[in-house]
């Protein structure tokens, strides 16, 4: 009776080992979820920059009100009959603006890393 005893819980191990240790078994399908979360992050965030950026490219096409805010920052324009007023301080510096400029484009960010 000890050896019978013995031996199913031989097999029993045996028909265990491939349900938690093999190639389908659950500590590897933990692994591939985790993977799997990772990869949809990673595509709903380039999801997300591609919206971004076409919906700058349809601004671009479509208004000028993109290439008017693009050519004030960068380019520092202005329009005809309008004043520039530039404020210093104390040392004759131009003051820093309280109005943050706009985030650099991604061809900007493309030169920058190609820089470095």
């Amino acid at each position: 009776m000890r050896l019978i005893t013995l031996a199913l819980v031989a097999l029993l191990l045996l028909i265990q080992y491939p349900l938690w240790l093999g190639k389908g078994g659950w500590l590897r399908v933990g692994e591939l979820e985790t993977q799997v979360a990772a990869s949809h992050k990673k595509t709903d965030d380039l999801k997300a920059r591609n919206a971004k950026l076409e919906s700058e490219v349809h601004d671009l096409k479509d208004g000028t009100g993109a290439v008017e805010e693009r050519a004030r920052y960068e380019l520092n324009m202005i329009k005809q009959n309008e004043i520039f007023i530039q404020i210093l301080d104390k040392n004759g510096q131009p003051k820093v603006s309280a109005t943050p400029p706009p985030p650099p484009s991604p061809k900007e960010e493309g030169k920058h890393e190609a820089a470095h």
